[in-house]
């Protein structure tokens, strides 16, 4: 399994055990990147740890914060509205290039689903 595999899967887990996933915002909102395939990705991470060591050390992401986003919520309206506009999830960002698995919004709930069965 590669390291954005395990990311990927952590975040299922540890956002199924918190209850909240975690987004980065400044003045301006919530960032996207568009990944290597040209996709925009919104990303997230499961804990506000995860979060921050890519606030403190990715420039493109210097001066934003970790934001708790309740999982209800992200699962009711962030991941429709996500879909609805075409971007993807970027799940567990990490190293120095913050880099990771990007899925589709509805893959993200159907592992969110499929792992809370």
């Amino acid at each position: 399994m590669s390291i954005s595999a395990a990311h990927a899967d952590a975040f299922v887990s540890e956002a199924l055990a918190t209850r909240k996933v975690w987004g980065i915002r400044d003045e301006a909102g919530f960032p996207t990147s568009t990944n290597p395939s040209g996709e925009i990705a919104m990303p997230f991470w499961s804990s506000e740890s995860r979060a921050k060591k890519i606030t403190d050390s990715v420039s493109a992401y210097v001066g934003f914060e970790p934001t708790p986003i309740d999982l209800a919520a992200f699962i009711e309206r962030w991941l429709p509205g996500l879909e609805k506009d075409g971007l993807r999830c970027g799940l567990n960002w990490s190293g120095e290039r913050a880099t990771g698995y990007d899925l589709r919004p509805s893959e993200v709930l159907a592992r969110l689903l499929a792992a809370e069965a």
